[in-house]
């Protein structure tokens, strides 16, 4: 996290551990909000990796899940990046930007996957005209979702983009929409807290783990250390959000990604659900396993995310066999764990 940043937002209240704004003294009150209200959200605990040069484009189109083409000064994507067996290494929010900051591309994923996934695509550069670097400090990023978003992030910042994914290079800010009511903002630091104090004139600040929800809510899969290479794209349902094409050309996994699509069913999927542990239990973490009364003792699946739910216990995005889905009770850690109640998505599976 930015240091300057950090000690703006602690002067505002926040608690901050490990780079991550823990919340501003009203945690339960804050997830509430997160819910009802309108909120704003600083988003340091996600790092950033920028690819820059001529090369940029061809380089992460060989390397990543998503069509990198259709990355654009006005479109956004999200994607992954898999080992040469499909299973997934990172997911992440990829995008480009002007050339005042700095021009290429711009990787989001959780700050402490960065380093290592940046030393990794690094290896495969060879004679390419790429270079990657660390930007997480130089870019400050708000995420600011609620009914009035739209109208709260227009009126400090003049306009916004019109779709899903869209994106506008401001002055002050570049401004990415990730939903009807979510935005992302990515803002210099020395423009950042003027931006802040605008719109936390009307939204609530609120902790890293409210803006956890939200993601989770809108079924948006984020891979972490606990969770990396246990899932193909489809089984994190990558491909329904935009993540994966099968029309382009190679990428390490791509041949076990397109005949997962295309020579089988997938047999599991990420579902959304609610986990409320017993008093006496530790919190619901990514990585958990999941157990079903059709399997016995073998694991079905897998939490992917988990965060504090506004009604109660923990909301989670989890991969799970479709098949126990479909047949039986799932339960948390054993098959006398805690029960998850499964619900809708926010988007249709093929």
């Amino acid at each position: 996290m930015n240091l300057i940043w950090q000690a703006y937002l602690r002067n505002r209240g926040a608690i901050i551990q490990d780079g991550r704004v823990v919340d501003y003294g009203h945690n339960a009150a804050e997830l509430e909000s997160t819910r009802s209200a309108t909120v704003v959200s600083d988003l340091s605990h996600f790092g950033l990796i920028q690819f820059s040069g001529e090369d940029a484009q061809s380089f992460l189109q060989g390397q990543l899940s998503c069509d990198v083409n259709q990355v654009n000064a006005s479109a956004a994507l999200y994607g992954g990046y898999c080992n040469p067996k499909g299973r997934l290494l990172a997911s992440f929010l990829i995008w480009s930007q002007s050339s005042s900051n700095g021009g290429g591309y711009v990787m989001q994923l959780p700050a402490e996957l960065g380093l290592g996934i940046q030393k990794r695509l690094a290896m495969y550069v060879l004679r390419a005209k790429v270079k990657l670097g660390d930007t997480s400090d130089i870019q400050i990023r708000l995420g600011v979702a609620g009914d009035d978003a739209e109208a709260l992030v227009r009126k400090n910042l003049g306009q916004i983009p019109a779709s899903r994914l869209g994106v506008i290079q401001g002055e002050s800010a570049s401004i990415i929409r990730l939903a009807q009511n979510r935005f992302e903002l990515v803002v210099a630091p020395e423009k950042a807290p003027a931006i802040w104090e605008g719109l936390s004139k009307d939204a609530i600040p609120v902790g890293a783990s409210c803006w956890d929800w939200l993601e989770i809510k809108a079924g948006i899969p984020i891979i972490t250390p606990a969770t990396q290479e246990q899932f193909v794209p489809q089984m994190a349902n990558l491909e329904a959000i935009g993540g994966v094409s099968f029309q382009k050309g190679c990428y390490p996994g791509q041949e076990i990604v397109a005949r997962s699509q295309y020579l089988g069913k997938i047999k599991r999927r990420m579902y959304l659900a609610n986990i409320r542990p017993r008093v006496s239990e530790n919190p619901v973490e990514a990585g958990d396993e999941l157990f079903g009364a059709d399997m016995g003792e073998q694991s079905i699946g897998m939490v992917v995310n988990a965060s504090p739910s506004p009604d109660g216990g923990f909301d989670v995005l989890a991969v799970i066999q479709t098949s126990s889905v479909e047949a039986a009770v799932v339960h948390w850690k054993s098959l006398a764990g805690p029960s998850l109640e499964v619900t809708p998505l926010p988007y249709p599976l093929s």
